[in-house]
């Protein structure tokens, strides 16, 4: 238990880092959080290596006045010392430069591996389940249900297509 333990905390404090690093909108250290060779799948994207993944968040956070997301406590399994898989609900509360404000609530599936000293993701498949306004009466959306922990999805899967509240 205790080499479990420790894996779990490392990847919430990746999760705490990536958050940190959504709102403050600091681009190395969201790269930071990517190994080298990773993937992120995400608003019908296929985002491949740190470079790629931190050039793509660029555009999309320029757009934002801020994001704040809240990951909850990821489903672990864990890979021998330095590799785990899991799914974490997210929920992303976003006010845009153009004056709109959205609720997002999703769920990532993830790779993670440990490098040097912390947990990066190595590949991410991202679902919306809800975008919209934040009294929650917006849309929610009907994504493909993989299974029960720790059933992951094929690393071909796709997430749908961008979907922005008007």
């Amino acid at each position: 238990m205790p080499q479990f333990a420790a894996a779990e905390a490392g990847i919430r404090q990746l999760h705490a880092r990536y958050a940190e690093a959504v709102w403050r909108k600091d681009l190395d250290a969201f790269g930071d959080c990517f190994a080298d060779e990773c993937e992120w799948r995400i608003a019908g994207n296929v985002l491949e290596g740190r470079e790629g993944i931190v050039a793509a968040f660029a555009g999309i956070i320029d757009d934002a006045q801020r994001v704040f997301m809240t990951f909850q406590i990821p489903i672990i399994s864990l890979e021998g010392t330095s590799r785990a898989s899991g799914r974490t609900m997210v929920s992303e509360q976003c006010r845009w430069k153009n004056g709109r404000a959205n609720l997002t609530l999703g769920r990532y599936f993830e790779d993670f591996v440990r490098d040097d000293d912390r947990w990066r993701f190595t590949w991410r498949l991202y679902q919306v389940l809800y975008a919209g306004p934040p009294d929650l009466s917006g849309t929610y959306y009907d994504e493909p249900d993989f299974g029960a922990p720790p059933v992951m999805p094929p690393r071909d899967a796709m997430p749908a297509p961008t979907r922005r509240p008007a």
